[in-house]
């Protein structure tokens, strides 16, 4: 029974769940036809009203649209939306992941300036710093973020920004972003984080001091493997500003018919989040009792060396898991060869599970002493938990394991 001590005052809105804000977040019903599902704006450019009205527009003066390159009102309700499960300001949704990076290091650095990053950065990502805007006479420091003595080791003067991925590709390292955050504060640089893995529903990292979140929305976001898409979110209107500019200009604008089929995606977002989360505990379990696997990586064990810090900074342990086989690569060849239902494909985030040899795949690119460094033996692999029934993955599980006995 309801006392009226308990009762809510009076206007009071309680802050809507993640399962509403994935819903309805920026996604009000049309207001010229009453359509429910947002309508797609396939078109290139905008009318004005006026001569006048054109020249505001462009001034910055009037709010509205001016050209699909610079916004568009599906693409619009598809940042609104992420942007209300980041708890930021406004979003910016690119054509893909690495358009989110590179948009991010374009607007951000200049010649002379450093970043810190996460060794295990997603491979592109390293790969991009460490090729290409050397060029242009940025340096770049790769260190295992979860280690705090050594980010602020590698931290410089000229040092601008520090760029995180937590938990980390492939190896499920966490990065303290409340801590790794004080610490960019302290030494004037900004912090961008990659929250891909983890997605808005298990993390937040502009509430834990962050600067800068982003996606590749091609895997948890949209969640079906059928698109292509990123998205970045900031707290500052100002430095949010400065984003859209650097995205205006490199042109990697996501086209509306993507966001639209995003925003479809999205809308599950929570509820695919639970149900591969549950699936990924227990069989994370299950290659923990396995005599093949040398050691496993997910933060949702109490063997992970980080595991209070997920409890601590996460709202769940996530989905993906890496395990290490005794066998080294033969044996993930012979795993990897007898499953029947997981699909050997790289990616994650999407409905259906899928499994990966992350040192001759997605970090392929990075040298020997670097796979070494970041903790990426031979005998790695990486497995991205579906929806699928969690009875017949463990089956499937068992039965590439038996290959190995």
């Amino acid at each position: 029974m309801t006392t009226k001590n308990s009762d809510p005052p009076a206007g009071y809105a309680p802050e809507p769940g993640v399962d509403t804000l994935a819903i309805h977040a920026g996604q009000a019903p049309d207001p010229l036809t009453g359509a429910v599902a947002p309508p797609i704006y396939q078109t290139s450019t905008f009318a004005f009203d006026t001569p006048a009205q054109g020249a505001r527009r462009f001034a910055g003066t009037e709010a509205g649209y001016i050209y699909t390159r610079i916004d568009n009102p599906t693409t619009r309700m598809l940042e609104d939306c992420v942007a209300a499960l980041e708890h930021g300001t406004e979003g910016l949704a690119t054509a893909t992941g690495m358009a989110a990076v590179c948009t991010v290091l374009f607007s951000l650095l200049r010649s002379g300036d450093h970043v810190v990053a996460t060794g295990t950065l997603y491979g592109p990502s390293r790969l991009v710093l460490e090729n290409d805007f050397a060029r242009f006479g940025v340096g770049s420091t790769f260190v295992d973020t979860g280690d705090l003595d050594a980010v602020e080791r590698a931290f410089r003067p000229e040092t601008k920004l520090l760029f995180l991925e937590t938990p980390a590709n492939p190896t499920l390292r966490l990065a303290d972003l409340a801590a790794c955050s004080a610490l960019a504060a302290r030494r004037g640089a900004l912090v961008a984080v990659d929250n891909t893995f983890a997605s808005p529903v298990l993390q937040r990292p502009l509430d834990h001091g962050a600067q800068i979140t982003l996606h590749s929305t091609t895997k948890h976001i949209n969640g079906h493997s059928d698109v292509v898409g990123g998205v970045i979110v900031a707290r500052d209107p100002a430095l949010l500003k400065t984003l859209r500019r650097g995205r205006t200009y490199l042109g990697g604008t996501m086209d509306p018919h993507q966001s639209w089929l995003t925003l479809r995606g999205l809308k599950t977002l929570p509820m695919r989040i639970r149900t591969s989360q549950e699936s990924a505990i227990r069989l994370a379990r299950q290659l923990e009792a396995q005599p093949a696997v040398a050691r496993v990586f997910y933060p949702g064990l109490p063997s992970h060396p980080q595991f209070e810090l997920a409890r601590r900074q996460m709202d769940g342990p996530g989905s993906v898991i890496a395990f290490e086989l005794k066998g080294g690569y033969d044996a993930g060849v012979t795993l990897l060869e007898s499953l029947q239902l997981m699909t050997l494909a790289v990616s994650l985030g999407g409905v259906e599970t899928l499994i990966e040899h992350p040192a001759s795949m997605t970090h392929a690119g990075l040298g020997t002493a670097d796979l070494a460094a970041c903790g990426i033996t031979a005998g790695l692999v990486r497995l991205a938990v579906g929806c699928e029934s969690v009875d017949d993955l463990a089956a499937d599980l068992e039965r590439g394991l038996s290959a190995l006995a």
